[in-house]
């Protein structure tokens, strides 16, 4: 990318540039940190934090509505890398974890008795993020997503309703949380689960149907943030590349797709919203995005490195 494009990524909001500094620009973390630090008082992390109600929850709920209640907006602070010193987001995380874990590990936030696989992953990732992982829900969560893994590596929110093949939405989260526990705990049986999940993505080449070949979902090859529970190809190649995995041929349509929606400017629009209620509006679908952008480049950054 050009000087003026970086330039351009560093002026955004500081949950952006901080990330630009470390994944783009290969900065020590004594030079990022501090901007990270900063998402807790300037920008969109502190309007969020602001809006934050004094029981610890956001929009009047835990987990509904959508995209205003206390999980929703908590995952996109992590996206924005708010952490472990920011008590805010830490007491509500662990409130998550009070309402929401069960005996079984799995995390129903909701009145009917259920609970959700991708939910589960998601509140794991959440609270891994805000150094709860010595707390032993955390591991009891660990141990539910194991035991829900599909014979064909995928995980899917309604394998014990009788669904007998994975789902893309579920495992993308079940790997954002395997590989950040993994990250913290080493563990065998942990990295081939997730060894596992990570080919049912590579048998289906990302996006296309292992029988025809067929696109699955045109909203896959479609590019959004944030991403909330729904996958998309961009949102695994972040996966892959966070994880450090090897390259593997079977991601190539998919780093085909990120080259080909580059702009001429060099950068990456936001293609898609999903619809629902938000505190505030981040980027407007249709135009430049800087998380599209900064996700894309350290997809690159990586494939370059992985490929050598």
């Amino acid at each position: 990318m050009t000087d003026d494009g970086l330039e351009w990524l560093l002026a955004g909001d500081p949950s952006v540039a901080w990330q630009v500094r470390r994944d783009l620009l290969g900065e020590a973390p004594a030079s990022w940190e501090p901007a990270r630090r900063s998402v807790s008082t300037t920008g969109w992390g502190a309007r969020l934090l602001d809006l934050r109600a004094a029981d610890g929850t956001w929009g009047g709920g835990l987990y509904s509505p959508k995209w205003i209640s206390t999980f929703y907006t908590l995952r996109l602070l992590t996206h924005f890398g708010l952490g472990p010193w920011d008590d805010r987001g830490a007491d509500s995380a662990a409130l998550l974890l009070d309402r929401g874990v069960r005996d079984s590990g799995g995390v129903r936030l909701w009145k009917v008795d259920v609970t959700d696989t991708c939910v589960t992953a998601m509140l794991l990732s959440m609270a891994l993020a805000f150094g709860l992982d010595h707390d032993p829900r955390c591991p009891r969560m660990v141990g539910f997503l194991l035991g829900e893994q599909m014979p064909d590596g995928g995980f899917n929110c309604e394998y014990r309703n009788g669904a007998t093949h994975g789902s893309f939405h579920t495992t993308i989260s079940v790997l954002e949380a395997l590989s950040a526990w993994a990250t913290r705990h080493p563990d065998t049986v942990v990295s081939e689960s997730e060894a596992s999940a990570r080919e049912f993505l590579l048998v289906h080449r990302l996006f296309r149907s292992h029988r025809t070949g067929e696109v699955v979902r045109p909203a896959f090859t479609r590019f959004s943030f944030p991403p909330r529970w729904k996958y998309d190809v961009l949102r695994a190649l972040d996966y892959f590349q966070s994880a450090d995995a090897p390259w593997d041929e079977r991601l190539r349509e998919g780093l085909d797709l990120v080259h080909r929606k580059q702009t001429r400017e060099g950068v990456w629009k936001l293609q898609n919203r999903h619809s629902g209620r938000t505190h505030f509006e981040l980027e407007a679908p249709g135009t430049p995005s800087r998380w599209n952008t900064l996700r894309a480049l350290r997809v690159l950054r990586w494939v370059s490195r992985a490929k050598t």
